[in-house]
């Protein structure tokens, strides 16, 4: 494991990101295993909120889906919301989250397009469209 791993790995678990991400797994009896760089992957996660294929909380990545869902692209996009919430001290990332994804929301019409975080993840990786801001969609409207 390369040194920023170890480093991410250990600021997650002090900024507490990374045992509310454990707790979470824990409450969606979701099954955990060692992942690369220092994730732990939960497959199996039973709570139907978020309604994303996975979603990371600390150095936890949990999805519904079984084992080998977490692979390639995906798994590298969520290791990038790892680093997020290092580089957020942790919890605070939470409630910065929600905040891009009202904006996304507001400005295309989808939580994950013009979420910063999404965006810094790559959106591609994550399986987020890349949907324009209404007002350029509504602009090409009204030329034709």
């Amino acid at each position: 494991m390369r040194r920023w791993h170890r480093a991410r790995r250990t600021l997650n678990y002090a900024n507490l990101s990374t045992p509310l991400g454990l707790l979470v797994a824990r409450l969606g009896r979701a099954r955990l295993t060692a992942g690369p760089d220092g994730l732990l992957l939960a497959h199996g996660y039973r709570i139907p909120f978020p309604v994303a294929g996975a979603f990371t909380v600390g150095n936890v990545v949990l999805t519904r889906h079984g084992e080998g869902y977490l692979t390639g692209a995906l798994l590298r996009h969520e290791d990038r919301h790892a680093s997020q919430y290092a580089a957020c001290a942790g919890l605070p990332m939470l409630p910065l989250y929600v905040a891009a994804v009202a904006v996304s929301v507001l400005v295309c019409g989808n939580p994950g397009s013009w979420n910063v975080f999404e965006r810094l993840a790559n959106l591609e990786d994550g399986n987020y469209p890349r949907t324009p801001p209404w007002w350029t969609r509504a602009r090409v409207r009204r030329r034709r």
